[in-house]
């Protein structure tokens, strides 16, 4: 597996453990930045994280509080008319961990504030629809926070490499889904898209465990070996996706995801780092709070 490159392309300390520096610098794909060669990124990396997996789950853990009131903040000011909220965007190869992030990094959110959707092959109500159509029905409200299992870019990456649209339809689709991410920005989605990327070695050990273990097997198909040997063009279809739709307002972030410890790490910080950011604050009251406090002690 070829390591790391220093390049402009994903920030040029990538693979090289920087602490300190922000995590989203250091695994942002710069917007125009040329092509991008996935096969120069180790997925064995652990860029910018901490020494090993022992302390990253410990940090990791202790990332759960801040982000948990960082949630209640944004849902709070909702309620005042703010319309900001957050979504995630999981792409990655099977195995990547999309389920397996949700699992862990969502585990001390507060549900009532989180949206999660999981896009599987579309129904045929779906399939009457133009592509965003389902994805705008999945999109969070204010003060939420939205969690995507794959998502419209599945019609430029499975749609592309299993031939099951026209070339001259999914090409389209590129300009299409960059307009449609700045609109959400405009309106004060903050889009935090994430590229899980995972090794081919590291997906057959998964894939295997799968059907070593008989719990494990309502997760494996078949169509998981056709996949394995569409590789290369999968491979390819994301370097497009990666080159073409990381934009300044929706930018492509490449986390190495061999490691579960470390990618587990990697999204809690950059999900850390970007609602502090937005640096929700609770509103202040309407109301007469010492009239209603001395109303209430009479009740």
């Amino acid at each position: 597996m070829a390591k790391s490159k220093s390049t402009s392309k994903a920030g040029s300390a990538h693979g090289h453990g920087l602490r300190g520096a922000e995590l989203r610098t250091l695994l942002r794909v710069a917007p125009d930045s040329g092509p991008v060669d996935l096969a120069a990124y180790d997925a064995g990396a652990t860029p910018g994280g901490p020494k090993g997996k022992k302390q990253g789950v410990a940090e990791t853990d202790q990332m759960r509080a801040r982000l948990g009131e960082l949630q209640e903040k944004l849902f709070a000011q909702s309620v005042a008319g703010d319309r900001r909220r957050l979504l995630v965007i999981l792409q990655g190869m099977d195995t990547s961990g999309k389920g397996g992030t949700v699992k862990h990094v969502a585990s001390g959110l507060n549900p009532g504030g989180l949206r999660v959707r999981a896009f599987k092959t579309p129904t045929a109500e779906e399939r009457g629809h133009p592509f965003l159509w389902r994805i705008r029905k999945a999109l969070p409200l204010p003060g939420e926070i939205g969690v995507f299992d794959r998502s419209h870019y599945e019609d430029v990456l499975i749609v592309r490499v299993q031939d099951l649209a026209p070339a001259a339809t999914w090409r389209r689709r590129y300009a299409e889904i960059n307009r449609f991410e700045q609109s959400l920005a405009d309106k004060g989605v903050t889009v935090v898209k994430i590229f899980l990327h995972i090794s081919k070695e590291e997906q057959l050990d998964r894939l295997l465990a799968r059907l070593d273990n008989p719990d494990k097997h309502w997760k494996f198909s078949p169509g998981d070996v056709e996949d394995r040997e569409r590789w290369p063009a999968y491979q390819e279809a994301y370097q497009t996706v990666l080159e073409r739709c990381s934009t300044e307002s929706a930018p492509w972030y490449l986390v190495p995801a061999d490691h579960k410890w470390y990618r587990n790490w990697a999204i809690s910080r950059l999900l850390l780092e970007h609602l502090e950011e937005i640096d929700p604050a609770y509103p202040q009251a309407d109301f007469d709070v010492t009239e209603n406090r001395r109303l209430l002690l009479t009740t």
